[in-house]
């Protein structure tokens, strides 16, 4: 079955590109119902191949030196009364994964899609967290790649980064989640005039739109954040990957502010290993 099947109608099309894109379907599967404007795109899983290590993603507060992992050492429970159980809440990566960070920091990466109902749920809780986090946490975003649409939405994340404007992040959420505008094409192109337009109406002039679509480093970013959808074997965002060495997500977690939680606890464990 083709995972970018086209079917009738222009909503129809992008609600089923940005279904497929997230999901592995079974042979034979029917394609998913367009999603209404201002409904929450499902969050469906996916199976990456395998690849190359490389590099983490810099993180959202600084560029840190890659560190390279090492066999870490792993802990059964973390938490008060050891709350929190490897293998039940949280995952061991394997193999470890590098970091972005110096000594004393731990890293913590969100792999996220703007397409993902379950990621504009979270989003506001990572937010208000980031504020109240431990000094120690370096809070890093990554949009997963699976395919064509994810890469859009991944350029769009990085133009949002280049332009030092992180009020877009949530913006783009709503635009997708709560007006019905994809900012998704089946061209590159098509894509490119959607995100313009997005830009054009929060205040971006063309020129820095330009400058920052049409950047150096937007290629380097969206191969590394290919290739870390690959290393960090993302089946489904959102998912939490902490330090390179334990991933955990919203389900294992028992929910956001659970989740939220656990990433502290996970970081602390690894604080100073």
């Amino acid at each position: 079955m083709n995972r970018y099947l086209l079917t009738s109608g222009l909503v129809a099309v992008f609600a089923g590109l940005l279904l497929s894109g997230c999901s592995r379907e079974p042979a034979g599967s029917s394609a998913a119902a367009p999603t209404a404007p201002g409904a929450p795109v499902a969050t469906e899983s996916f199976t990456a191949p395998d690849s190359s290590p490389v590099a983490a993603a810099p993180s959202e507060e600084s560029a840190a030196p890659t560190l390279l992992a090492s066999s870490p050492t792993l802990a059964a429970s973390v938490g008060a009364n050891d709350r929190w159980k490897l293998g039940t809440n949280y995952l061991q990566l394997s193999p470890a994964q590098p970091t972005g960070v110096g000594p004393g920091k731990v890293e913590v990466v969100e792999v996220f899609w703007y397409g993902c109902g379950h990621c504009y749920q979270l989003d506001p809780f990572f937010e208000s967290w980031k504020k109240n986090k431990p000094a120690y946490i370096e809070f890093v975003r990554l949009p997963v790649i699976w395919g064509p649409v994810h890469k859009q939405h991944a350029r769009l994340y990085y133009t949002v980064q280049t332009l030092k404007r992180p009020d877009l992040h949530t913006k783009v959420f709503d635009e997708i989640h709560q007006k019905g505008n994809m900012l998704a094409a089946q061209t590159d192109e098509a894509a490119r005039k959607l995100h313009w337009d997005f830009f054009k109406a929060n205040g971006v002039s063309e020129k820095d739109f330009n400058a920052a679509y049409d950047s150096f480093s937007m290629n380097t970013n969206l191969q590394r954040a290919e290739e870390l959808t690959k290393r960090y074997r993302v089946e489904g965002v959102p998912l939490v990957v902490v330090d390179g060495v334990y991933t955990t997500d919203i389900g294992q977690a028992g929910g956001n502010s659970n989740l939220l939680t656990l990433i502290n606890d996970l970081a602390a464990s690894r604080r100073g290993s």
